[in-house]
């Protein structure tokens, strides 16, 4: 994996908390590098990104597949 320089990032906030972006909490996404205020906030956003893509696939129960929410690992009304 390529590293990723905080200066190529398309976002000055953190999409979860608002918060400034920080260089350890950097990923790229669909060929650009978006930032998080912290690894929690990047391990929310990879994990809602597997939710729907499941979804797309046609997985009946996403969030069985990912363990719950993908923003906060919460289960939905059924579970």
């Amino acid at each position: 994996m390529p590293v990723l320089d905080i200066a190529d990032c398309i976002n000055e906030t953190c999409p979860w908390s608002g918060d400034p972006v920080q260089a350890d909490s950097l990923t790229e996404f669909e060929g650009h590098v978006v930032g998080f205020c912290n690894p929690g906030c990047l391990e929310k956003f990879e994990r809602a990104i597997q939710h729907f893509r499941a979804a797309i696939a046609g997985d009946e129960n996403p969030e069985e597949a990912s363990g719950g929410c993908g923003a906060s690992g919460a289960r939905g009304a059924s579970g």
